[in-house]
């Protein structure tokens, strides 16, 4: 009678299947033009939208060429404000102008989804564009309005400065001043027209070789905030929260936030160690992981954040350092400087893929395993590509099989630390607890192997995800059998 609460084959194929395919379409990009080798705007919007899965992007200004090209993509754009028009808009006559001038002529064609108001301008000032913000934010959404136009949202992205203090989270607050002087009415504007409050968390920035796996999503013991009893295992996770109890302090817990700007560069000075495509891969992997597997953070459980991240491309006029110019997911020529599932060809084989080894390989009941069988043979019917169908009553090939493991001389300790931490995400750890399906054998490094592979398997089998801080191991061996 067991087997009576599990779902039809065909049913249990759907639905994993279908929900690993879906819950990945919504990443953003900001997309950059600081370069002399970027392909024309019309090549980006025509590779985003039949190449990737980004259905959004940020672009730092209001760019004719940019909005054109975008007409009729279904992707969603925002463009910005620069910080020096914030003081003309605090004027209706003008704001008026400028969505006549910047919006009229693009809209409803180009999905403008947010407009914007200047860059991190708390942070960098001066004082009259600090005065001037929310009455620019409110004259402009006044002229949207006046316009016709009550779709598009005005919000306004900010650094992380904007914080007294993150650590710990539970205690995080405003700097005194900006809080209710400018912070405290913009969420009341935000709140009241249910826009999302922007924010730039960037963990690269707080990276310390001391912990660096809790900047890059990767394992480690993590931070207990001893106010909140909140274990964080990750930098972006702390950050996320602090910028929510600040907002809950003012009284706007409600408001939705949107990751505007976030990223890792891939490339930088000999002294910027942490600047290396590993890095990158792994942390910007973790994002596009995070909004997939919807887990949200301590204190904002099973929340989902609107993410843009920096940037599109790598841009070699970008003033700065090297690794300023090197924060992009691709490479001019649209090959990608790392693999994170964004593509739609990859994605789409990894996970069939990953789905098939999970199914077939990882459980420990025969009967279990014939039921996922058939599981997987219903889903591999259904999916283009170079997979073959399977032959009746055998289980679909799968090509290229990878399992990641533990290491032998790894402690337990460690090996625990994983468990801790891959349970943390949202993966299901269920078949490793007492009467789970792989509890036995009950050791350690056996459940320890189950957790690291199933993490590997379902987030795309690559190879930075069998790291974990150099205690796992790949192997081409069925280590079931």
């Amino acid at each position: 009678m067991e087997h009576s609460r599990t779902p039809p084959p065909q049913h249990l194929a759907f639905l994993l299947f279908s929900t690993l395919i879906t819950a990945v379409n919504s990443i953003g990009v900001n997309y950059g033009t600081l370069g002399d080798n970027l392909p024309p705007p019309a090549q980006v919007a025509q590779f985003l939208k039949d190449k990737t899965y980004i259905d959004r992007i940020k672009i730092f200004d209001t760019n004719p060429e940019i909005l054109r090209a975008f007409a009729d993509t279904g992707i969603l754009v925002s463009v910005t404000v620069p910080n020096g028009e914030i003081p003309s808009l605090t004027d209706l006559r003008f704001a008026r102008r400028w969505v006549g001038t910047h919006i009229k002529p693009f809209y409803p064609r180009t999905r403008i989804h947010y407009i914007a108001v200047g860059t991190e301008v708390l942070h960098w000032g001066p004082q009259n564009l600090i005065d001037g913000l929310v009455v620019a934010m409110k004259t402009l959404y006044h002229a949207l309005v006046l316009s016709g136009i009550r779709d598009i949202k005005v919000s306004s992205p900010h650094s992380l400065g904007i914080l007294l203090r993150s650590q710990p989270p539970s205690g995080a607050r405003f700097r005194p001043g900006w809080d209710e002087g400018v912070l405290a009415p913009m969420l009341q504007f935000l709140h009241r027209t249910k826009a999302p409050f922007m924010v730039n968390p960037y963990p690269y920035f707080a990276y310390s070789p001391k912990n660096p796996n809790f900047a890059l999503f990767k394992p480690n013991r993590g931070i207990h905030d001893k106010f909140s009893g909140k274990i964080y295992t990750s930098m972006f996770d702390l950050q996320m929260d602090a910028v929510f109890m600040s907002m809950r302090r003012l009284g706007y817990p409600d408001v939705d936030i949107v990751v505007a700007e976030t990223g890792w560069p891939s490339l930088g000075e000999v002294e910027l160690s942490q600047c290396t495509v590993e890095n990158a891969a792994a942390y910007n992997g973790g994002l596009v992981r995070k909004e997939r597997n919807g887990t949200g953070t301590p204190l904002m459980p099973k929340r989902r954040f609107e993410t843009y991240i920096f940037g599109l491309f790598n841009e070699n006029l970008k003033p700065g350092s090297l690794a300023e110019k090197n924060f992009g997911l691709f490479r001019p020529d649209f090959t990608p400087v790392y693999d994170i599932g964004i593509m739609k060809r990859t994605q789409v084989n990894f996970t069939l893929y990953s789905f098939l080894d999970y199914c077939t390989d990882l459980g420990s009941s025969e009967d279990w395993k014939a039921v996922n069988r058939q599981a997987c043979a219903q889903a591999s019917w259904a999916i283009p590509g170079p997979v073959p169908s399977p032959s009746p009553g055998l289980p679909a090939p799968v090509l290229g099989k990878k399992w990641c493991v533990a290491k032998l001389e790894v402690s337990d300790a460690a090996l625990q630390a994983n468990i801790d931490y891959v349970c943390s995400t949202g993966v299901d750890c269920g078949p490793i607890q007492p009467h789970g399906t792989c509890f036995s054998p009950n050791t350690v490094r056996a459940h320890a192997s189950y957790i690291m592979n199933t993490f590997y398997q379902i987030n795309g089998r690559h190879d930075f995800n069998c790291d974990f801080s150099n205690t796992g191991v790949i192997t081409f061996s069925d280590p079931s059998k």
